[in-house]
């Protein structure tokens, strides 16, 4: 996609994430119906706010660009007449949402074939923004806007290491390998979901390991992380597309050790 335009379509996708951001708000810390999309077992939520803002979202977006198609977390894929597709996760984090806590996130994503082209991830609680494509990434909030570079740590013994929670490791062995990485990081703490991965693009952590994540959950955070300096691929090396187990570093040093202990 030709640079110009793509930057006009950032801009306008920035836009639409912001005032989608005040329908999630307006439903954050009251009263909600909260369904279980699983019909036994685990528990995955599912608010009013979720469907809303998604609803909101592909209105906004396939009346701008019709030609694109739309991913989205609830309601499925709806294609257009291109390779070009916009990725929707409402509300990454449903469970810290439903909790009150503002860890949860707001993401959208441009995909152009096997290739993401930007993505941003909006906090309205905290007013905050993070945008990414292949010319940087950047935070806006507070009436600022600043350069994101992610950290140069590059020994796992020094390193901050984030998880949502232990038991996305659906596989033994997948907690297993996950359990090597953080035996090694000076610190390891969970919670946190997108926000995470936008605080690794931020500077302020090393890595992020998780597993079980849908595509919609980690495309729109790739062009953020590397259009900050770091590094996320599936175990393989390859970029994660198809979401599944991800590792998410600050720089390709400390991903390359993470990577190891991963595949041991």
């Amino acid at each position: 996609m030709e640079k110009g335009l793509l930057r006009d379509i950032l801009a306008f996708a920035c836009e639409q994430l912001i005032d989608a951001g005040q329908i999630a708000l307006g439903r954050f810390r009251h009263t909600l119906t909260i369904d279980n999309k699983l019909a036994t077992g685990a528990f995955d939520p599912v608010t009013e706010a979720d469907r809303e803002v998604e609803s909101f979202l592909r209105q906004r977006l396939t009346a701008a660009f019709p030609e694109f198609g739309v991913i989205g977390e609830e309601q499925g894929f709806t294609p257009g007449s291109s390779q070009v597709n916009w990725i929707v996760d409402p509300i990454d984090g449903t469970k810290s949402f439903i909790s009150g806590l503002p860890t949860w996130g707001m993401l959208l994503g441009l995909v152009e074939g096997e290739q993401a082209l930007c993505g941003l991830m909006h906090q309205p609680f905290t007013g905050e923004l993070f945008v990414g494509s292949a010319e940087g990434s950047y935070w806006q909030g507070r009436g600022e806007r600043l350069r994101l570079q992610t950290r140069q740590t590059t020994s796992l013994e020094n390193a901050t290491l984030y998880c949502t929670h232990e038991q996305m490791f659906a596989n033994p062995d997948h907690l297993s390998a996950f359990h090597r990485v953080a035996e090694r990081a000076k610190l390891v703490r969970f919670g946190a979901d997108c926000y995470a991965y936008c605080m690794l693009a931020h500077g302020l952590i090393d890595l992020v390991v998780e597993d079980t994540l849908q595509p919609y959950d980690i495309i729109p955070l790739i062009p953020i992380i590397e259009g900050a300096g770091g590094v996320v691929t599936d175990p393989d090396g390859n970029s994660p597309l198809s979401g599944g187990f991800v590792v998410a570093a600050a720089n390709s040093a400390l991903h390359r050790q993470a990577l190891e202990l991963v595949n041991r």
